[in-house]
C-alpha cells in the first residue's frame, strides 16, 4: 500500500475527528477508521472527555471482531495510559489488529512515542507520520497548551489589502464576505473563550457567540475593561442575556465599587487583576485561565487590546482575513500600533503558516514569532 492510499484513509479519519470539533476540551480532537480490504468498514471519533476515544468508538461501531489483515487509521498515536478511559493501545491489541497507521504523534512529553513502543512490542506493525502536519493543526490549541502548560492566546483580525481594519469614520461592516465570516465563527466555536475591549462592546454591543448553521453556542466571554466604563445605564447584551453567567469581565483593583455591584447582580463574574506593570498582568491574566480551565483564548478586537498583547509578547497565534480591496487612506484605523521598527529584522513574523481562500477573501494564520532584538 503507497503513501497515496494512507493519506485518503487518514483524510477519512480526519473528517470523523473534526465531528467533534470544539467539544472534546481539554482532550484532543481523534478520528478513527477500520478498512478491510481496502475498504472502510467502520469510523469513530472522540466527541468529549471522559468519553471513549475514537479508536474504541470505531472497534465498537465495526460491532464484530476485525477481519484478519484489517488495517486501523488514526490521526494521533494510541494512549497508553489509564485515565477518566482505558487505555487505547490495549483495546487494539486485544482485538487482535496487526497494522496501524498514525498521523501525529502524541505532543505530551509524558507519553509521547509510548503509545508506538506498546504497540510494536505486541508485534502490531505501526506506520507513522502520514498527513502529520494535518492531523496536528487540527489540535492546534490542545498542542500548545499540553507542551508549554499555558492558554493559547490568539488573535483575528480582518483587514483591506493595506492592512486597515476600518475607514477613518470607523466603518469596518463588512470589510470581508459572506464565506469569511463564516469560517471566523467555525474557528471561533474552536475555542473555550473569546475576548474583546472596551471599545468593542460600547461600539457594536457583540453577542460573542458563534453562529455557523448549528445552534447558537456561547464560549466563555472576557470583557477587557480597566475602568469599567461598559458598566452603562443601558448594559451591553453580553451582561444581560441568556448566556451572561459565561461573561467575565477583565478590569484593575481603582475602580467603582458600585459597578462591581451590578455586575454582581446580573450574575456576571469580575476578575480584578493587578495593573502595576503589564508583566504583572499578563501573569494574572495566564493564571485565572488556567484555574478557570481556559486553554485557549480567542482575542477578536479592538486594536488597542490586540496591539497591548502583541508588544508585552503575549499573542501566540494569529488568524488573519484579508479581502481583496483596499482604503489607500493614511487615516483608516490599522489593526496594530506600537514603536517605530525600521529594520525588517525587527518585525513579527508567522511561522507554521496555513492558507485557505475563502470566496474572494484569504486566511494566512500561523504561530507568532517575536523578533530577537527590540528598539
Amino acid at each position: 500500500m503507497n503513501n497515496d492510499r494512507y493519506a485518503g484513509f487518514m483524510r477519512r479519519a480526519l473528517e470523523a475527528a473534526r465531528r467533534g470539533w470544539g467539544e472534546t476540551h481539554p482532550n484532543p480532537m481523534v478520528g478513527a477508521v477500520l478498512v478491510e480490504n481496502g475498504r472502510v468498514v467502520a469510523d469513530g471519533y472522540h466527541a468529549r472527555a471522559g468519553e471513549p476515544h475514537a479508536e474504541m468508538m470505531a472497534l465498537r461501531n465495526l460491532g464484530r471482531a476485525p477481519a484478519p489483515g484489517a488495517t486501523l487509521y488514526v490521526t494521533l498515536e494510541p494512549c497508553c495510559t489509564t485515565g477518566r478511559t482505558p487505555p487505547c493501545t490495549e483495546a487494539v491489541i486485544r482485538a487482535g489488529i496487526k497494522h496501524v497507521v498514525v498521523g501525529a504523534t502524541d505532543p505530551n512529553p509524558q507519553h509521547q512515542g509510548q503509545g508506538f513502543a506498546q504497540l510494536r512490542a505486541a508485534g502490531v506493525e505501526v506506520v507513522e507520520g502520514i498527513l502529520a502536519e494535518e492531523c496536528a493543526d487540527l489540535n492546534l490549541i490542545f498542542n500548545h497548551h499540553i507542551t508549554t502548560g499555558r492558554a493559547l492566546f490568539a488573535g483575528k483580525i480582518a483587514t483591506t489589502l493595506d492592512g486597515r481594519m476600518a475607514t477613518r469614520t470607523g466603518q469596518s461592516k463588512w470589510i470581508t464576505g459572506p464565506t469569511a465570516r463564516r469560517d471566523a465563527m467555525h474557528w471561533r466555536r474552536l475555542f473555550t473563550a473569546i475576548g474583546v475591549g472596551a471599545g468593542t462592546v460600547l461600539a457594536d454591543d457583540p453577542q460573542l457567540t458563534s453562529r455557523n448553521g448549528k445552534a447558537e453556542w456561547c464560549p466563555v466571554r472576557l470583557i477587557f475593561d480597566r475602568t469599567l466604563r461598559t458598566v452603562t445605564e443601558k448594559l451591553p447584551q453580553v451582561y444581560v442575556d441568556a448566556h451572561r453567567a459565561r461573561t467575565i469581565v477583565v478590569t484593575g483593583a481603582l475602580v467603582e465599587k458600585s459597578k462591581y455591584a451590578i455586575l454582581e447582580n446580573q450574575g456576571v463574574a469580575v476578575w480584578t487583576l493587578p495593573a502595576k506593570n503589564d508583566a504583572a498582568w499578563f501573569a494574572g491574566l495566564r493564571q485565572k485561565c488556567a484555574e478557570a480551565g481556559l486553554s485557549g483564548l480567542l482575542i477578536e478586537g479592538g486594536p488597542k487590546l490586540l496591539s497591548a498583547f502583541l508588544q508585552a509578547d503575549e499573542l501566540d497565534y494569529l488568524f488573519a482575513y484579508r479581502a481583496p480591496k483596499f482604503l489607500a487612506d493614511a487615516e483608516a484605523a490599522p489593526v496594530f500600533t506600537g514603536p517605530p521598527r525600521p529594520r525588517l529584522a525587527d518585525a513579527f513574523t508567522l511561522k507554521d503558516v496555513r492558507h485557505a481562500s475563502l470566496g474572494d477573501d484569504q486566511l494566512l494564520r500561523g504561530f507568532i514569532e517575536y523578533p530577537q532584538t527590540k528598539n
